[in-house]
């Protein structure tokens, strides 16, 4: 009891002393009314003892910010010297020793100061320079105190909606930051994780109406939404060029034989390969011809180049090898399904064509390529993936004494092209995504991971993201991996990541000025993608015209169409 009746008269001194300070009229419109005192210090956290009384007392209050005072993932502020710093609540715990006190854990975020006519905060940055000490008293944060603590104040940004639990203060992304360092968007299915990536997208697109943006597309999901300011590809039109694949594609491509025999083929294709583009009119110029050279080659010369090896040999146990890549090859010429890569029309040197229109150089006023992949041969899709993000790579890496032309390329589904497995197919996509995550801001590429299981990801690809958009997650293993990759004065604000409701995400990282709570803002029903759930109810109450819906899919199914 003697601790909470020093706590008690604390809290009675400091508003004695409110009464009577000439500033008082001010900080009471500016609801700063005290709640509390700080009880205990260490590093980065601290502990505050809370009056249940005055947070129901400011319960009513018809500002959101101030009414929402001391309770998990609010907002309070305290006085030091000059400053206002500013915290989160982390946790709360009644007192064991004072039932009408609340123990609450609390992150500071940072630091702003104090505005000599209202009291409030203005001029706040990210980062703490003197901490509290114990007895300093503890104020709400008012809707006037959210604006500035979010504001992006000259930086550029786009507002993707409101901050939690104002009504109006705006939520802000810091595009150079987030783009200049990734970012990743987490969440289970049915959180909005499709619209919350389009909304992003477009406010960054109308933002930039001549930047360079591919995006990769599993589901055939966003080509609607992007139809107006993007370019759709798929497998009708994309139109990519087999031989722009490097060796390891190749391989993944073209050589179906594990363990040694493997190794063997891979060794055969590599020297058919570079004689096969060594044979190109392009290659007379380039001094150092390798296998990975992006020359054109003509499919027909590396069947014979094959047939003529194998001609040579004397016994017929040795040309297994060149048998099966010889029929692994007439099967993927003679396959409609491959004829988007593998087409006798894509032999001339396009490579300047392409790259224009995947990295839309120039834009013209239609920034984004969305890559439909749904209608793609599953066995190929990681390949056509590694070959764009390699392209996207390799462009910036040898265009470095031009000026430069920063490409952000968006993986949804990010979790099958760079998965924590080392082994199995799909190694050379992993491969690239994990070194442009690693390396790829030094060359002006920028890489958005979309996912609903990040604890699939390739260990420490996550961390490499310097902006975390987190949505709902319902598995316990994704929750603990996403807390593992925040920053460490943000993970208590993560802990309310299992209680978000769908449309709502927590930010942190280098894209935000503090780490942030965020309701998204609503896209308009032409901007979204394709991904609405099926409304049951609904749609089994409705009758007729199942004849024609069948035979239009059977037409389309047998002719690989859509």
């Amino acid at each position: 009891m003697n601790g909470g009746k020093r706590f008690e008269d604390r809290i009675a001194q400091a508003r004695a002393a409110a009464a009577t300070d000439p500033a008082a009229p001010l900080r009471r419109r500016q609801s700063d009314f005290v709640i509390g005192v700080v009880s205990a210090i260490a590093g980065g956290s601290a502990k505050i003892m809370l009056d249940i009384a005055a947070m129901e007392t400011l319960a009513g209050n018809s500002d959101p910010s101030v009414a929402m005072a001391g309770q998990v993932g609010s907002q309070i502020k305290m006085m030091v010297g000059q400053n206002w710093l500013v915290a989160t609540v982390r946790t709360l715990a009644l007192d064991a020793r004072v039932a009408a006190h609340v123990v609450a854990e609390i992150d500071f975020i940072g630091e702003g100061d104090q505005e000599q006519l209202t009291g409030r905060i203005f001029r706040f940055r990210r980062g703490v320079t003197r901490f509290p000490v114990p007895g300093t008293q503890v104020y709400p944060v008012s809707n006037s105190d959210m604006v500035e603590i979010y504001s992006a104040h000259d930086q550029k940004c786009i507002e993707i909606g409101t901050v939690y639990p104002t009504a109006a203060t705006r939520a802000a992304l810091l595009v150079d930051s987030l783009l200049g360092k990734h970012f990743a968007l987490l969440g289970s299915t049915g959180t909005g994780k499709s619209t919350a990536a389009a909304l992003i997208l477009h406010r960054i697109c109308d933002l930039s109406p001549q930047g360079h943006i591919v995006m990769i597309d599993p589901h055939g999901e966003y080509g609607a939404a992007f139809a107006t300011n993007g370019a759709v590809y798929g497998a009708n039109n994309l139109e990519l060029p087999y031989w722009l694949m490097n060796f390891e594609e190749h391989c993944e491509i073209l050589v179906t034989s594990k363990g040694p025999e493997r190794a063997m083929d891979c060794d055969i294709l590599a020297k058919c390969l570079l004689a096969a583009r060594a044979r190109n009119r392009a290659a007379e110029g380039i001094g150092r011809l390798t296998v990975d050279s992006p020359v054109p080659y003509l499919l027909s010369d590396l069947g014979t180049i094959l047939q003529n090896e194998m001609g040579k040999l004397e016994k017929t146990t040795n040309t297994l090898p060149y048998v099966r890549l010889r029929a692994r090859l007439d099967e993927i010429k003679a396959d409609p399904r491959f004829s988007f890569m593998f087409s006798g029309m894509l032999v001339a040197d396009s490579m300047q064509t392409f790259l224009s229109k995947v990295f839309r150089l120039p834009a013209q006023g239609k920034p984004i390529s969305i890559i439909d992949t749904s209608s793609m041969p599953s066995e190929i899709i990681h390949v056509v993936v590694s070959v764009l993000a390699r392209l996207i790579f390799d462009f910036a890496l040898w265009a470095r004494d031009e000026e430069q032309k920063p490409i952000l390329l968006v993986c949804e589904e990010a979790h099958r092209y760079i998965p924590s497995s080392s082994i199995g197919e799909g190694q050379s996509v992993r491969k690239i995504l994990e070194r442009i995550a690693k390396e790829g801001r030094k060359y002006g590429v920028s890489l958005g991971l979309i996912t609903q299981r990040p604890s699939d990801l390739a260990e420490g690809v996550l961390s490499q993201c310097g902006t975390l958009i987190a949505m709902r997650l319902n598995n316990d293993r994704d929750q603990h991996f996403v807390k593992a990759a925040m920053p460490e004065g943000s993970r208590g604000f993560l802990d309310a990541i299992p209680a978000l409701r769908n449309r709502e995400c927590i930010v942190c990282g280098e894209g935000v000025s503090v780490p942030i709570r965020v309701a998204f803002d609503d896209l308009e029903p032409n901007r979204r993608p394709a991904s609405a759930d099926p409304v049951f109810s609904e749609l089994w109450r409705q009758t007729g015209g199942e004849d024609e819906i069948l035979e239009r899919t059977v037409n389309r199914w047998r002719n690989q169409g859509r």
